[in-house]
């Protein structure tokens, strides 16, 4: 593959995962979410999501490494491998950059407000950009 198909597979990956996690926040808030009163375990779930992001501080120090060995690699023969080992990096990334609008979705059951479920999946949006491919490649 070409430099510019990885990169645009990458892209594409980044927006499939951007709807996977949004998608069930909103789905579960469109389903359930009506008329909920607040329940106790709505704090603690908060909480729990912010605390979440902390999962991405390893996560994003291996995809960085990664980043840079790809940039190191470009035009030589390393780089399919160097591409391959940051897609790999990047893959948990991912997932644990999701986790606070997830955690959000399961605390539409606990009866978790609006705006703190909008402040979870804020939070998820900004640390998936993170694992954006930069435009300089």
């Amino acid at each position: 593959m070409t430099r510019a198909a990885v990169k645009r597979r990458l892209a594409l990956l980044w927006w499939r995962q951007l709807a996977l996690t949004l998608a069930p926040l909103f789905l579960i808030n469109l389903l359930f979410g009506a008329g909920r009163p607040p329940g106790v375990l709505a704090m603690p779930l908060f909480i729990a999501g912010l605390a979440s992001l902390f999962v991405s501080l390893p996560l994003f120090s291996a995809y960085k490494r990664a980043l840079f060995s790809t940039v190191k690699a470009l035009n030589t023969a390393d780089e399919p491998a160097a591409w391959l080992t940051l897609a790999e990096r990047r893959r948990p990334a991912l997932l644990g950059a999701g986790l606070p609008a997830w955690i959000a979705a399961l605390a539409v059951f606990a009866g978790l407000e609006a705006v703190p479920q909008i402040l979870l999946a804020l939070a998820s949006v900004v640390v998936l950009y993170l694992y954006r491919i930069p435009r300089q490649f």
